[in-house]
């Protein structure tokens, strides 16, 4: 008897992003049949041109889907577009959230899926060229083995342990986030001291903080400052980070700025190192 030939899965990805893009990206390359949707839908145009079908709304994207996948700013759009896919997803689908929104919204969209659908969630470290060359890191929480040949096409998968165990990407974004605010302020001290700043940055990067350093001069990358609010905002409203909490501030101040804030995190640091030398 000859075997069954395998399918490859019919895959919707909802939200075309910096990061959405890139991944959905390698979902094509890999022959996966891909509807893709994203709220501003010129977004899409690329992707349809690669060989995805467009769909107009999210539930139009997922109603024939094998696997969803969304990849969206934060808490208030996954709740948006939950509202418009649930009625829509079939029975035995597989819905992979990759956005970082914390526990609390993974568990939430847990309870309203119920046994039907299988919920995982699977937030990513890494920036956008990791996502455009398959190198990204996948957190997955949840039962993901449905989905794993799947979210091993962002790059290596970790399982994290139960539903919202991918919340360790907070953990991760926090430690980044305040590594590169620190960095940042020192780089001001180097300014007040009037130290050169090549050699201040050099000697940075020869210590302990040498991640940080390298990722708040990063170029060609792009996680922007009002992501970095929102991330650093659920951490510190899900435990007391005092120092977090300054960081916060930090990257509130650089996201109100018209021209830092949609800009990558590394635009912040200029805006940060800034202020430690402003007069007061």
């Amino acid at each position: 008897m000859e075997p069954r030939t395998q399918h490859p899965e019919r895959i919707a990805f909802l939200g075309l992003g910096h990061m959405g893009t890139p991944m959905a990206r390698q979902l094509l390359a890999a022959g996966h049949p891909l509807t893709v949707w994203n709220r501003t839908a010129a977004k899409a145009e690329p992707l349809v041109a690669a060989g995805a079908r467009p769909a107009a709304t999210p539930a139009d994207a997922v109603r024939d889907a094998d696997v969803v996948i969304t990849m969206l700013a934060g808490p208030d759009a996954v709740r948006s577009v939950a509202d418009a896919i649930l009625p829509a997803l079939r029975d035995g689908a597989h819905w992979v959230e990759m956005s970082t929104v914390g526990p609390d919204v993974v568990r939430e969209l847990g309870e309203r899926t119920g046994s039907r659908v299988t919920l995982v969630d699977a937030p990513v470290m890494g920036s956008t060229d990791k996502a455009a060359a398959g190198e990204l890191g996948v957190l997955a929480g949840g039962d993901a083995d449905g989905v794993a040949h799947v979210l091993a096409r962002f790059g290596p998968v970790t399982r994290t342990g139960p539903l919202g165990s991918g919340a360790l990407k907070l953990v991760v974004n926090t430690a980044v986030l305040g590594g590169v605010a620190l960095v940042a302020e020192a780089m001001g001290l180097a300014d007040a001291l009037g130290l050169d700043a090549d050699t201040a940055r050099t000697a940075l990067a020869r210590g302990p903080l040498a991640g940080a350093v390298a990722r708040a001069f990063a170029q060609d990358v792009h996680f922007a400052t009002a992501l970095a609010v929102k991330d650093v905002a659920l951490a510190t409203r899900t435990a007391r980070l005092p120092a977090m909490e300054a960081v916060l501030a930090h990257y509130e101040a650089a996201a109100s700025d018209p021209v830092t804030g949609p800009e990558d995190i590394s635009a912040a640091v200029t805006h940060i190192r800034g202020r430690t030398t402003a007069d007061d």
